[in-house]
């Protein structure tokens, strides 16, 4: 492996073939916000993610952490970023734990797979 290659494999995580995440990028987001961890969801784990599908994302937030609206929409906007401008559904751990619709809290909870830290 050349020294570039090295270099991108310990800058960047590979999310999909072609898709790629700036590693610092992304643990200074969730040091910041307070994430830990970021989980995936949805079609960006299954074959059928297409270049125009969203990004599921479900972040579980520390104890000591003060988000807000506002707050929850700037880190989606931020991820959106980090995930080369795709659009990005983002969910809190603790809202899809208490979500009424226990067909939706099952499908997201049962398939989410750690992304950071990573596994």
């Amino acid at each position: 492996m050349t020294s570039t290659h090295a270099n991108l494999s310990q800058r960047a995580i590979a999310l999909r073939p072609n898709l790629t995440v700036d590693r610092q990028q992304l643990r200074e987001l969730c040091d910041r916000w307070q994430i830990t961890p970021l989980e995936l969801f949805g079609s960006v784990l299954r074959d059928d993610f297409r270049p125009d599908s969203d990004i599921d994302v479900l972040v579980t937030l520390a104890d000591t952490a003060r988000i807000t609206f506002f707050d929850l929409d700037n880190i989606e906007r931020q991820l959106s970023l980090l995930f080369e401008n795709r659009p990005v559904d983002l969910v809190t751990r603790r809202a899809i734990e208490q979500s009424h619709n226990p067909i939706r809290r099952a499908a997201i909870l049962g398939t989410a797979q750690p992304f950071y830290p990573e596994p």
